[in-house]
This record gives C-alpha cells, sequence and structure tokens, in this order.
C-alpha cells in the first residue's frame, strides 16, 4: 500500500464528532489491552470489575466501556454474532491506534494492540465437557472474510486448511476455509497451562454452517462428523463457536496480538447444553482480567 496515500471518506467514515462510524469511538478513546465479548450487556458484567470508569458509549450492537482494573487502564466492547461484526470491529480499532484521521493517512509509527475475545462455544469432543475454558490456539472461518485480504497465506496454516478440506470433502459451493493461529504470546499469558489448546471451528452461522436442523436440510448431514473425526498432528478439533478465525487473521495481518478463549456452555456429541453458564463466564473473565 502507498505510503502517503490518502483514505477516502467512502473508504473509512468519521462521523462529525470525531468518531469512526460503526463502533462511535474516538481515537483518544482507545486503550491498548481490549477484551472482546459478543453479547453488548456482557460489557457490563466486565465493567462491573473496573476501579474506575472512563467512558460508556453504545452503538447498535456495539458497546464500549474503558476504565482501569487495578490500575491496569483497558476497555471492553462488543461484537454482536458473526465474523462479519468482527471485520468491522477490528478494522475500526485499528483505525483509531493506526491512523491519523485529520490527514487520513496511516501513522508512521504503529500501535499494537492486545484483543482478547471471551465467548461461549460447543464442544466437539467426549472428553471437553460444559464449564471448561477453551482457547482457540488455532481457528478456523467458514465465512471467507480473510480471503479478500491480499496476503492471506502469509497468516495463515495453508497445511492445516488442505488437510482439512480433503477430510472433510468440503463443497465448492463453499466459501474456502482460513486458518490462523492465536498470538502465541498471549495464549501462554492467559491460558498459563490451566486451559485447553483448543483447533477452533469459527462457522458463518449458528444453524446449519454448525450442523443444526431445524425445518431446512443440511447440503452436507455428516459434516460435523467429519469435522469430529480430523486430526492435524495427531490433535482433534475441538469447539465450534462464529468469530475466533476472523479476528486472529484480522490481527495477525495488521500487526496486532489477538486470541480467543471460550467457555464451553454445549457438548454436542452428548447433545447438552447448560442455560445457566454466567457464573462459568464471571470466573472466565475475572481470569481474563488478571492476566490480559
Amino acid at each position: 500500500m502507498e505510503k502517503d496515500r490518502i483514505i477516502p471518506a467512502s473508504e473509512l467514515i468519521i462521523n462529525g464528532d470525531g468518531s469512526v462510524f460503526h463502533i462511535h469511538l474516538r481515537p483518544d478513546q482507545l486503550r491498548d489491552k481490549i477484551i472482546l465479548v459478543g453479547d453488548p450487556g456482557r460489557v457490563d458484567m466486565v465493567a462491573s470489575y473496573f476501579d474506575s470508569i472512563d467512558y460508556d458509549v453504545q452503538s447498535r450492537e456495539f458497546h464500549a466501556i474503558a476504565g482501569t482494573y487495578k490500575g491496569k487502564p483497558l476497555m471492553c466492547i462488543s461484537h454482536g454474532i458473526g465474523p462479519d461484526n468482527i471485520e468491522i470491529v477490528v478494522t475500526e480499532l485499528d483505525a483509531l491506534a493506526n491512523v491519523d484521521f485529520e490527514t487520513r493517512k496511516v501513522r508512521s509509527e504503529h500501535r499494537t494492540l492486545e484483543m482478547v475475545r471471551v465467548g461461549t462455544s460447543g464442544s466437539l469432543q467426549e472428553e471437553i465437557h460444559i464449564g471448561d475454558y477453551v482457547m482457540a490456539s488455532k481457528g478456523t472461518g467458514f465465512d471467507g472474510i480473510l480471503n479478500f485480504y491480499a496476503d492471506r497465506d502469509k497468516v495463515c496454516d495453508l497445511d492445516f486448511e488442505k488437510a482439512f478440506v480433503e477430510h472433510t470433502g468440503w463443497l465448492p459451493t463453499w466459501a474456502a476455509p482460513y486458518t490462523v493461529n492465536a498470538n502465541e504470546e498471549l495464549l501462554e499469558r492467559i491460558g498459563r497451562g490451566e486451559m485447553i489448546y483448543g483447533y477452533t471451528m469459527a462457522a458463518v452461522g449458528f444453524y446449519a454452517p454448525q450442523g443444526r436442523m431445524v425445518r431446512l436440510p443440511l447440503a452436507d448431514p455428516h459434516l460435523n462428523e467429519k469435522i469430529e473425526s480430523f486430526r492435524y498432528n495427531g490433535k482433534p478439533v475441538t469447539n465450534y463457536e462464529m468469530e475466533s478465525a476472523c479476528l486472529q487473521g484480522l490481527a495477525a495481518l495488521l500487526g496486532h496480538k489477538a486470541m480467543t478463549v471460550c467457555c464451553i456452555i454445549a457438548e454436542r456429541r452428548e447433545t447438552k447444553a447448560n442455560t445457566d453458564y454466567k457464573p462459568s463466564v464471571a470466573k472466565l473473565i475475572e481470569t481474563v482480567l488478571e492476566r490480559i
């Protein structure tokens, strides 16, 4: 990309108050340590642990609260459901960090963000149970978003992708899956050997893309069985969620640190689910706040 390129107003929309279009935050409101959650209401849960609150901003499904936790400046922002929302949030957070809103040029000095997504997930293996914490050491996206960006191959595990497509008989009408590792330093700092290192599938939807059938039949009713039996370096796919791959892929391309950790609230093979999962999620939030 050209060094002195001026980013057009139609490419990066800046609101009249100087905030970026969707998440409605200004550059001065950005914090380097960021907790991402799907549910806008969960931002309040995270912020309830803060020592102090600097601001509380909400726009659509994007809810952000910044403050301090034990003297540590950080922020929590919700992204809603799905990888398309993750693309919006990560792109706009990076713009706040690395674009001069006055000149509309990329800043000469890069600012690195740390982003930890705390989510919920369903396990795909019998040994992973409700209440376990699984980190997406690899996130595989079914959405195809990263395929629209140049240099996606530089941050993806191409061998994993090839083996996965061959094993599952991936249909040509589906977007090509992409697989991105989480930031290793973040995994070690957040996990501390106490959490599961997972291969996480980031589906592009909640129902059919995760093998759920309500009224409409599935294009491949055996996809989940194939995913469950897939092994890479002897390790199985651990869980389903929807955002880890896009988050980790965009962060890697943009020069940020990112990872996803999920609390297991359903066991897909046992067809069990736990709707009273808030205490387990709260404990995970406390752990992330301590270690981010």
